[in-house]
């Protein structure tokens, strides 16, 4: 490969963060944002879709209409690489909050239990697709109402799967965890390493 680059299909910083952790060189690929968001990429939790099978679906469709759109605009093509991250809580998904009171609801039932982190990643360049699924098991200390409160206040739930971020002030809640920290983050490394071999990425 001439030029080791990879486009990241991703707005989320963290995951900025830990491609630059494993020296990765990438350009972002950025799609449209609600309200006006790409109708190709639909987010939304399908009848009979359990939580692995919605989290690998959204980030392939990811990967695929990002190598399209990348084709379209006739650019250097090169491997496109989307991730995406969700919560199973007894086989309901729990996305990212609405608003405020989202989040004190979804951290209240976290709270003193354990849940899923599940994350995604795809690979897609002209017909090829791959894709690798992390999970992880997470158990939150039991959280008073206060904790929670002024947790949701200080913002940080906002943009985050399960409201929560395990790499900011929401680690003081977690007791234990079982498989990849860099997984629950929203980019499990060791699966990210794998597929970009396979992609010719040197490494």
């Amino acid at each position: 490969m001439i030029d080791p680059r990879i486009y990241l299909a991703s707005r989320s910083p963290r995951r900025r963060e830990l491609l630059t952790q494993i020296g990765i060189r990438f350009d972002l690929l950025l799609f449209r944002t609600p309200p006006r968001d790409d109708a190709e990429v639909n987010e939304a939790w399908l009848p009979g879709e359990t939580p692995e099978d919605y989290v690998q679906r959204v980030a392939r469709i990811k990967a695929v209409f990002g190598a399209g759109l990348l084709a379209s605009r006739r650019v250097v093509l090169r491997p496109v690489l989307a991730a995406d991250t969700t919560l199973d809580l007894d086989g309901e998904i729990i996305g990212k909050p609405k608003d405020e009171a989202d989040a004190t609801a979804i951290l209240t039932r976290l709270s003193g239990r354990s849940h899923r982190v599940l994350t995604a990643i795809a690979m897609a360049r002209d017909e090829l697709v791959e894709h690798r699924l992390s999970v992880s098991e997470v158990r939150f200390r039991p959280v008073s109402a206060d904790e929670i409160r002024r947790y949701v206040q200080s913002g940080e739930p906002m943009d985050k799967a399960g409201a929560y971020g395990i790499q900011g002030r929401a680690a003081m809640f977690i007791e234990d965890i079982k498989g990849s920290h860099s997984g629950i983050v929203g980019l499990p490394l060791c699966e990210t390493a794998l597929l970009l071999r396979e992609f010719g990425y040197p490494l």
